[in-house]
């Protein structure tokens, strides 16, 4: 496999409803590190986001490492090695947590799927214990676990995460977040979205802060955290 060292964003230019919600945006997320894509309700960061993963039409370009993802479905994008785990913990609730998991990597053979699948065991063990459990059943945390496990057994290079806490029990979002830290370790870059700006600041090496579809800081998350003003402003301002 082939080392990918980041995601790289060029002049990203999204509309939504015939109107322009982001404003040509440039950034990176590095392998291996958390970054994090902060701003007010209505900023673009979901925007932002689903045009990475082909889920919203988009201008500019995304690469992930040499490769341009022009033209590229979203199942393609995260064929490719760029995984999605959408806001709303979207499980496919007719079937078990196993079978949830393993529709992820339905493209892999039988070994590298139950390899993939003992991997998302391992840091989900809550998830092992229900496996034969219909989704449907499962707590909104749980469920959120069901939808990274499904990023994890894809195996990708790169995960964005949309809204990680959303609606979670403060317990069920630290287990969210040290799978998160496990990720990064492992070598995969995470592009995080996150309501807390606190909680986010704390997992993320690198931050982007978005007001009204315009990147205002780009940096080390400890200087976002030395200068809370920049974020201040940009919540005042969407």
């Amino acid at each position: 496999m082939n080392v990918i060292s980041e995601v790289s964003v060029e002049n990203l230019v999204v509309e939504r409803g015939g109107k322009r919600v982001i404003h040509g945006i440039s950034f990176s997320v590095a392998a291996g590190k958390i970054t994090t894509l902060l701003g007010a309700n209505g900023a673009g960061k979901s925007s932002t986001v689903m045009a990475m993963a082909g889920v919203l039409p988009r201008g500019g370009s995304v690469r992930l490492g040499s490769v341009t993802l022009e033209g590229f479905s979203p199942d393609s994008i995260r064929r490719a090695g760029l995984a999605l785990v959408p806001e709303g913990h979207r499980v496919l609730g007719q079937l078990s947590v196993e079978d949830n998991i393993l529709v992820a990597a339905l493209e892999g053979s039988a070994a590298a799927r139950r390899q993939g699948l003992e991997h998302a065991y391992e840091i989900f063990p809550e998830l092992a214990e229900r496996r034969r459990q219909s989704a449907s059943d499962l707590s909104g945390g749980q469920k959120q676990m069901v939808a990274m496990a499904q990023a994890f057994v894809a195996k990708p290079r790169f995960m964005i995460v949309d809204e990680l806490s959303l609606g979670l029990a403060p317990a069920v979002v630290k287990r969210l977040a040290e799978a998160l830290k496990i990720a990064a370790a492992s070598g995969i870059g995470v592009l995080l979205i996150e309501q807390f700006a606190n909680l986010a600041l704390d997992l993320a090496d690198q931050a982007l802060v978005l007001e009204r579809g315009c990147l205002v800081f780009t940096g080390a998350a400890v200087t976002l955290r030395a200068q809370p003003d920049i974020l201040h402003g940009a919540y005042l301002a969407s």
